[in-house]
Parts: structure tokens; sequence; C-alpha cells
């Protein structure tokens, strides 16, 4: 009899944390992963490592920090050396699969015309697909990735990814029916991979990487239909006209264009109803999310499988999606950036049953949460606090080992195509202030999330803070002190 359970891991790109009802959000419909919270566990503070795809994704697998697996940008390489979580579980019997994207590695067409380039990750079954709109050929760049195994599923569809502009200011896009979208897809493979493992004598891992609700903000018209109806009540983003006066200079270049000012989304020419309507595409590809992912535990119920299944609900990082005057994500590290949703359920003899955790959580410890439930020794290198004392079953209550009184995140550099120097930069955030260094900068920011729980004020250079500048100073340096590699190990006999 199969004792270590199966491990369904969903991990969404870009998704802030209060895009779902079980954390307070009343616009969107996230039924099923509102239900997942209610018999399982819900991180009410759980924040990424880096606010980029490849180095919060690395740090994710590895249970290291992004300057530890030396992938600090996005088109970066992973090291040959990194050892995975799925490598770990892979090794000692866990069938694993993936569908969707990896981001571990260069995977821009320019680049790498195929599959991204693999390290020793585990994957067994590894259905790639980095990015739905790779409609290359059609455009005047001629690149393709003709390994990108949503495309091929839609030519033998007979469909094809085909956006249309929508609202007029080219910012939302209408996507494929949400039977042709790339979430769909991605869902569909794991469907396909539980059942095909059901009643199968060794447990599994699958990995399902939506790349939704990253941009190009792209839903189904039938996802979007509902928010048009009442765009009017979406609010519009939390922006302070002038507040970007005083904080570091990179946020004004991305006020006027996201993304260094490579990527739209000017903020002060955008008028409210584009500004409602992007939230409401935003949120839209969260419903479709939401809805794909039921057909996943519906999969696993259907299957004699949810008993022994280990679910887990998470994204690599946030969307600014407008607030503080700024779209998309770059060189800050404001909530709706760093911030991110963090749902893990199981059955009743392995997990807690609906809990929510208050306590500051690090995305570095998921990987050595999964090797505690499945029994395996974590890895020498893993960086990471384990989770298992804080929500297993087997204790009548929480064990404190697993709580943090802060949490660390970086950004060195991660997307070089920003103006202006380098930006180096990291954060420490406790439950009552957050602090950002720019490393060879004057200016940084603090806040104090108590009384500025949006983070408009900074106080980087009032004096009154000056103490608590240098506290949350301290706690930096010593968080920068902690990410130092553990490997390779001391060797001496002594």
């Amino acid at each position: 009899m199969m004792t270590q359970p199966n491990i369904l891991w969903i991990c969404t790109d870009q998704q802030r944390w209060d895009t779902l009802g079980c954390y307070g959000n009343s616009f969107v419909r996230t039924p099923n992963l509102d239900r997942l919270a209610a018999r399982g566990i819900l991180f009410e503070q759980a924040f990424c490592q880096s606010p980029v795809c490849t180095p919060s994704r690395a740090s994710i697998l590895t249970g290291r920090y992004p300057r530890t697996t030396r992938t600090r940008q996005n088109g970066q390489d992973i090291p040959e050396d990194e050892v995975l979580v799925t490598k770990l579980l892979a090794d000692a019997g866990y069938i694993c699969g993936l569908s969707g994207k990896l981001h571990l590695s260069a995977c821009h067409p320019t680049v790498t015309p195929g599959m991204e380039r693999r390290i020793d990750d585990g994957y067994a079954e590894f259905h790639w697909s980095h990015h739905p709109a790779i409609a290359y050929s059609k455009q005047k760049t001629n690149h393709n990735w003709p390994t990108n195994e949503y495309n091929l599923w839609l030519l033998e569809q007979g469909a094809a990814y085909d956006p249309k502009p929508f609202g007029g200011s080219g910012h939302v896009e209408i996507g494929p029916s949400a039977e042709h979208h790339h979430t769909t897809w991605c869902a569909r493979k794991a469907v396909t991979f539980i059942e095909a493992n059901a009643g199968g004598k060794r447990p599994w891992l699958f990995s399902v990487n939506f790349y939704d609700p990253h941009h190009p903000f792209d839903p189904p018209l039938e996802y979007l239909q509902p928010y048009l109806d009442r765009l009017d009540e979406i609010p519009v983003p939390a922006y302070v006209p002038g507040e970007l006066d005083g904080k570091p200079a990179y946020q004004t270049i991305d006020h006027e264009k996201a993304y260094g000012g490579n990527a739209g989304y000017p903020f002060d020419k955008m008028k409210d109803k584009d500004h409602r309507l992007v939230t409401a595409a935003y949120w839209a590809m969260c419903d479709l999310i939401d809805d794909q992912v039921g057909r996943m535990i519906d999969s696993l119920e259907r299957t004699g499988q949810i008993d022994n299944t280990i679910v887990i609900f998470m994204s690599d990082h946030g969307e600014m999606l407008g607030d503080h005057g700024i779209y998309l994500k770059g060189p800050y590290f404001y909530e709706p950036a760093v911030h991110v949703p963090l749902i893990i359920a199981g059955p009743k003899n392995l997990l807690r049953q609906g809990e929510c955790i208050d306590s500051l959580t690090e995305l570095t410890d998921i990987a050595p949460t999964l090797l505690d439930a499945a029994g395996i020794e974590r890895h020498p290198g893993m960086q990471g606090r384990s989770l298992w004392p804080l929500i297993s079953s087997h204790d009548v209550s929480p064990d404190p080992r697993g709580t943090r009184n802060d949490v660390y995140c970086e950004y060195y550099n991660a997307m070089p195509w920003h103006k202006g120097p380098a930006p180096q930069a990291t954060m420490v955030r406790t439950e009552r202030y957050k602090l950002v260094a720019f490393h060879g900068e004057p200016l940084g920011e603090l806040y104090d999330l108590e009384a500025d729980p949006t983070e408009t004020i900074n106080l980087w250079n009032d004096e009154t803070h000056a103490p608590v500048k240098l506290d949350m100073l301290q706690k930096l340096c010593d968080r920068m002190a902690w990410t130092v590699d553990p490997l390779p190990l001391r060797r001496s006999p002594w």
C-alpha cells in the first residue's frame, strides 16, 4: 500500500494575493479555491523571494535564495549543479510531471528556438509551453517555438492563438475561448496524468504551471463579460498623485511606461475606464484558473486519490495592477508585487483542516515542506524552513518552529532591460515594517505597515524613524549574511 502522498502543485504566474474570495475579494468568482482553503490551510502572509519569474521559481524549486542559486535574472540559466525538489522526489520513487512553463533557463525564441534548456529536474513527463502567445511566425520577427506543446495541441484542435484587441486602448485582449485557452490546456494535461496514475504503486507529483494571470491580459470573452456588466463598480488602482516623489527613480520610469518604458501601460495617459478594464481582465483570468483547479480536484475525487493527495496553490510573484501608479512588475517590493496566495490542503491524517496561518511565510519554505511530507531527508543546500511542524495534523497544536520574524526578497538586476544603472535591491519585512535598500544608491524605502498599509509614505529620510531604519538595516544585513550558500559542506574530520 502506498503511504507517501501524491502532490498536485499548482503555480500561477504573476498572481497577487488579493485575487481570491478566501482572501477577501468580493468581485472574483473563485469557489473551488475558496473550498480548498476551507478544507486546508490558508497562509495569509506568504511572500516570494523575488518579484520576477526566473529567480523566484529557481528559489521555490530549490528552497534556496535567488543569489544562492545564482539564478538572479529572467533569461539566465540555472546552474547544472542546483538540485530541484522534484529531482529529490523522483530519486525517492515519485513519478513527476509538468504542464505549462518551467522558466529556469533562457527561453526566448531569439535565444532558444526550441524548448528551454533543462537540468536534471526529475520530470519524467514534460508538457512544456512557456507562453501561449507563440504566434511569432505571424509577427515581423519570424521567430517561433516549434516545441511549444500548447500550440501543437491547438493545431490538433483546428484552433489557433489569435487574440483580439479589446476596449480601444490596447491594454486588454480577448483570448481564445475557455475550451482552447492555455490555462485549460495545462489543466487537461494534469487531469490526464492524474487519471493515468490512479491505482499505481508509486506516488506522484504533478506541477501545473499556468501562465495566467500574467500579461497580456487576455481572458476569454465569456469570463470577461460579467465584469463588463459592472465595470463602474470596480475600484481604480490605489495611487496618490505625487507619491512617487522621494522614492527610487525606477518607479517613476515604470509609471510612465512599464518594464522600464518597454511595455506600455502609461499610467497617467490611461483613463479610469482603462484601469478598470485591465483589472477586470486580470480578475477574469483568475476566475478561469479557479474553474480549471476545480476540474483537477474533481479528477482526484473521481479517481479516489483525493484522500492521499496534497494540493498546493500558489503564485511565483504578484502584479502591481496599477497600484502606486505602476503596472506589471519590476525593481519594487510593494505588497502587490511580493505578497502571494498560498493554500495547502490534504487528507485529515496528514494536514490540519480549515485553518488560517497569519505568520510570515517564504516560498523557500515549500520545498523542505514537501520533503517532510514525503518522509524524505532534506537536501543540505536548502535554506527554507519547513512548514510541516505548522501544518501537520499529527500534533494537537501547531509547532512554532515553522514561524518567521521577517521575510526577505531580492532584485539583482533581474530585468536587465530597465533604463539607467542596474538596480540591485533587497527587502526585509516584519509584521509592522518594510525596508528596501537600493545598494550603491542614496535612497531606499521604509514603510510603517500599521500606520500606512498602502505603503504611500516613504519614511527613509524621516528622522523620527531613524531608530527603526537602523534596526531594519541590521535585520537586512543579517538576512543577507544568512543567504550565504551552505554548500559545499565542510569535509574535514573535525
